[in-house]
């Protein structure tokens, strides 16, 4: 795993957000938006993986597709190895394309049924490369080398495998134009238990071969502590917490974080009967109108009455620890976006 404080960033972000409009009416007019995404700023180190986890409708994956300009962001900057691409035009985009790629959560809906599997893996070398019929077959037996597929089903279809296999295939196409950068976008998900492991190994050996970097979405707070680096924890929208795997698992600083860590199942009975499960109450607030102050605030078992009037500050409390939360009080500690423009502000006076 690299060294988090000697990894200069490929990805960084500020100020993202990504609002859905909501229509209404005979005239269809516009009424509201829908808050997917609003206001996340975080880098991705060269090298590392950045876990991402919350629960469902928190933004998980519209914050991976906005990050890769799938979508038209609303606001917000989004450099990736030194390209803004934010606001970039098409294209910048097409150029920027091999340099980030995705892996998709349904390996089945992410794969054109009536292409074979060289046709989909090789499609990417087909828009981005000049190569030649022969170098593009060669390429395409390396990629299913590389993530464990046989030759000899190279000419199958889609449904011929096995999920599995299926999520193979959607990697070694997001590997066809060697990325620096991949959104894992559940990758695992839609797994059988038993195939999930296989699918993580493999995405762990292809990083230390390839030097790539991971965003790895997912729900599965075990897995992520397994595969992660750093991790950062989403709800309703906003970055409630980030920090180093360890110091996250080890002493979660946001309650909502608590409360995710403390619904994740202990293998050993003895020690589960003691773990102190913290049950929230109530549902999760539309993103269509979040509340007032903290999103988190109609939920939270330790809430206060300012948390229902000032909207949390998302800063450092801890070297390397931030959350948004009103139990740590502002003190010297600087903001995420503070601390990245001051380091940004000492690389270039040294020149870097």
């Amino acid at each position: 795993m690299p060294d988090g404080a000697m990894q200069k960033p490929l990805v960084s972000v500020r100020g993202l957000k990504m609002h859905f409009p909501i229509y209404a009416g005979v005239l269809r007019r516009r009424v509201g938006e829908v808050k997917a995404v609003d206001g996340v700023s975080f880098d991705i180190r060269e090298g590392e993986t950045l876990g991402l986890v919350g629960e469902s409708g928190c933004g998980k994956s519209t914050c991976g597709r906005a990050i890769l300009r799938l979508y038209d962001l609303t606001e917000g900057s989004v450099k990736i190895d030194g390209t803004e691409i934010g606001q970039a035009g098409p294209e910048t985009l097409r150029k920027m394309r091999p340099t980030m790629q995705m892996v998709f959560q349904d390996p089945q809906a992410s794969l054109n049924p009536r292409m074979t599997l060289a046709a989909i893996i090789g499609e990417p070398l087909d828009e981005h490369t000049s190569l030649t019929r022969t170098e593009k077959r060669e390429r395409v037996y390396e990629l299913m080398d590389a993530v464990g597929l046989n030759r000899d089903f190279a000419n199958r279809y889609p449904h011929e495998f096995s999920g599995g296999q299926r999520q193979r295939i959607g990697i070694a196409r997001a590997l066809a134009l060697n990325p620096k950068f991949i959104v894992c976008d559940e990758p695992i998900a839609a797994l059988d238990v038993s195939i999930q492991a296989q699918v993580v190994n493999l995405l762990e050996d292809l990083q230390d071969k390839l030097g790539l970097t991971y965003l790895f979405i997912s729900h599965d707070l075990s897995m992520v502590r397994h595969i992660a680096d750093r991790v950062a924890v989403m709800y309703l929208g906003k970055m409630v917490e980030l920090a180093p795997r360890d110091g996250l698992y080890g002493e979660p600083r946001h309650p909502y974080t608590r409360a995710l860590l403390s619904a994740v199942p202990e293998p050993d009975p003895r020690i589960e009967a003691e773990i102190k499960h913290i049950i929230l109450k109530g549902d999760v607030p539309s993103p269509a109108n979040p509340p007032k102050g903290c999103n988190f605030c109609t939920r939270c078992p330790e809430v206060m009455d300012i948390c229902r009037r000032v909207d949390p500050e998302f800063r450092e409390v801890a070297p390397g620890h931030y959350t948004a939360c009103h139990l740590y009080p502002e003190t010297s500690t600087k903001t995420a976006g503070q601390t990245a423009a001051s380091e940004a502000a000492q690389s270039i006076q040294q020149g870097d």
